[in-house]
């Protein structure tokens, strides 16, 4: 969802030599900064695929283009943390519906929809029970779903109390056109409602054949929907703690947020907003 536009320069006319060794001189000059370029592009290319991670079948672009990415290095740190907060214990099986006042609370300091809150901290405490080891923030759900969908508002939805979005969140066609990646139709347009190409779905974005391996019932109704928040929360918490990854730890966390989106900016982005909401939320607390 949300394609990076490139931009064309086109190069003004050069005057034509009025003599021979003019023209001569001119095309050596030419030449050797045509060399230079040359060698410095190639740098350039090599320095970034050396440190660009593997892709990830999960995402694809990054639609929150306004969205800062955090001056921090992947792999060296991880953002801050404060945990929800549910009435009557941390117990999963409550639901997200325990998470009604925390959720508020935290809303008002992070400006995060307390209807996508009440997902993202639910996720969480599944998580903290299913898979102790992964040690899964809330605020990392936070910090991809604002820049997947802005909290399931993506194109004017609205994000309703049953958790679906007033109108399907569905991305562009992901038919290998300019930044773009290219996926053939999984799904048969059961999910994206397009039977030639892929699409990336829900709140948490999807590719179908992604959603069918992560599927998850985060509120309780017994089936799994990629627009749904709460199941497509706990879809992304499974897929980022998968085979047993520590989101934890440094380089757990930076290989579970490029797992998603394999985006040294896009991982930076995520980074800085959930910092900042674990931030708000503590105070918050406090």
């Amino acid at each position: 969802m949300g394609t990076v536009e490139g931009a064309e320069a086109q190069a003004e006319p050069t005057a034509e030599p009025t003599a021979a060794h003019g023209g001569r001189g001119l095309v050596g000059r030419l030449l050797i900064v045509f060399a230079v370029l040359v060698v410095a592009g190639a740098g350039v290319w090599f320095i970034g695929k050396a440190t660009a991670p593997d892709a990830g079948p999960t995402t694809t672009e990054i639609p929150a283009m306004q969205v800062a990415a955090a001056p921090v290095r992947p792999g060296s740190v991880v953002p801050a943390k404060s945990a929800p907060d549910p009435q009557g214990g941390a117990t999963p099986q409550a639901g997200p519906n325990s998470l009604v006042a925390w959720s508020k609370s935290v809303s008002t300091a992070t400006g995060v929809p307390a209807r996508a809150l009440l997902a993202y901290g639910n996720a969480e405490l599944v998580l903290r029970s299913a898979q102790p080891g992964c040690h899964l923030s809330w605020a990392t759900l936070a910090g991809i779903g604002r820049i997947e969908s802005n909290h399931g508002q993506y194109g004017g939805a609205v994000l309703g109390a049953d958790g679906r979005p007033s109108k399907p969140i569905i991305g562009v066609p992901l038919d290998g056109s300019a930044g773009v990646r290219a996926i053939a139709d999984t799904d048969g347009g059961v999910y994206d409602g397009d039977r030639t190409t892929d699409r990336a779905v829900g709140p948490m974005q999807f590719i179908p054949s992604t959603w069918r391996t992560w599927a998850s019932d985060g509120n309780g109704d017994h089936s799994g929907d990629p627009q749904q928040i709460d199941d497509a929360a706990l879809a992304a918490a499974r897929y980022l703690c998968a085979n047993g990854r520590d989101m934890g730890t440094p380089s757990g966390w930076w290989a579970g947020v490029f797992s998603y989106n394999n985006s040294v900016p896009y991982g930076q982005k995520v980074f800085g907003l959930a910092d900042t909401y674990a931030k708000g939320a503590a105070a918050a607390r406090s």
